[in-house]
């Protein structure tokens, strides 16, 4: 035999401690992680809940005592009545007011999604490059660069008696007298709306739409669907979340807006932001926040009812 001048020495598998001590021992270092861990969730989450609590959640429930309070011509007293609640629910103003808040809501999102979405669709699967939808999506908010009530008068001249449209229709032969329904009227209403917060359902809907999978679509094709067939069985179930989220947006938005009602409807209507605003003009604060609790509650529950199409955060 040659000469070998190292010693073998056979594999022994590193030895596992064994034994309840060990067990105890592993078991309590685990707790610490776990425990350590969710001190570390905490923390992070603490600053974002100190902001949420102080300018959210406090005001709210600022908004919903106050909303119990008494009131009189020059003053208001704390208290634990249903006085605001009862002449606001006895009122037939309160029930025309949701009315038409309602009506406006609706309207404003049956306009807003259809040209939403058929912008978001053109962007999406028309244009294909990626310059070119960067380019136009841009030139889509090119109005959001202006304040809103610049955005929104900026309608009453062209609408006016005198303004561009009635003009631009007398000069064509179309009609003989100016339309007095094109300004101060719902229509203005509608119209302004429409043109504030579009973006706010083109955004979502397509972000929705590029993140389709562009193979399904081809799928759909290639076993004989029509254009209309896969976009009414593809491309629209696909795009429930991004419909569903700028739907929310519109409709909040509308509810809660007053100044556009008041400018574009000249006074001539009201809205329950309006409401909201004249009790505060007048100092009546408890029967303006038991009218803000309501209106709150109604977009909560219609939220709630939108919600209930689709699970955003499982879509997402």
């Amino acid at each position: 035999m040659g000469f070998f001048p190292f010693r073998v020495v056979p594999y022994r598998p590193f030895p596992v401690p064994r034994g309840r001590g060990y067990t105890i021992r592993a078991g309590a270092q685990m707790r610490n992680l776990m425990k350590n861990r969710h001190l570390s969730g905490w923390l992070l989450a603490a600053p974002l809940s100190v902001v949420l609590l102080c300018f959210l959640v406090l005001p709210i429930v600022m908004i919903v005592v106050v909303s119990f309070w008494g009131a009189t011509e020059f003053s208001i007293y704390p208290a634990f009545q249903f006085d605001n609640y009862q002449f606001l629910f006895t009122s037939p103003v309160t029930y025309s007011v949701f009315f038409n808040t309602f009506k406006y809501a609706a309207i404003t999102w049956v306009f807003t999604l259809l040209i939403g979405f058929t912008v978001a669709y053109f962007l999406a699967f028309h244009v294909r490059s990626l310059t070119w939808q960067i380019a136009l999506f841009l030139l889509c908010t090119i109005p959001f660069w202006t304040s809103n009530i610049i955005r929104m008068i900026s309608w009453i001249p062209f609408l006016g008696r005198n303004g561009l449209a009635n003009s631009t229709l007398i000069s064509w032969g179309v009609i003989d007298e100016p339309l007095e329904w094109l300004l101060f009227s719902d229509f203005s209403v509608i119209l302004a709306f429409v043109h504030l917060y579009t973006l706010f359902m083109v955004v979502p809907i397509f972000n929705t739409m590029m993140r389709i999978d562009r193979s399904l679509i081809e799928a759909a094709y290639d076993n004989g669907a029509s254009g209309f067939q896969t976009l009414t069985n593809v491309i629209i179930p696909l795009t429930k979340p991004g419909i569903m989220i700028g739907s929310i947006f519109v409709v909040t938005l509308v509810m809660g807006d007053f100044i556009t009602v008041r400018f574009m409807s000249g006074s001539q209507s009201a809205n329950v932001g309006r409401l909201i605003s004249n009790d505060i003009a007048l100092l009546q604060y408890p029967s303006a926040a038991a009218t803000a609790v309501v209106l709150l509650a109604t977009v909560l529950l219609i939220i709630a009812v939108l919600l209930r199409f689709v699970d955003i955060r499982k879509e997402l």
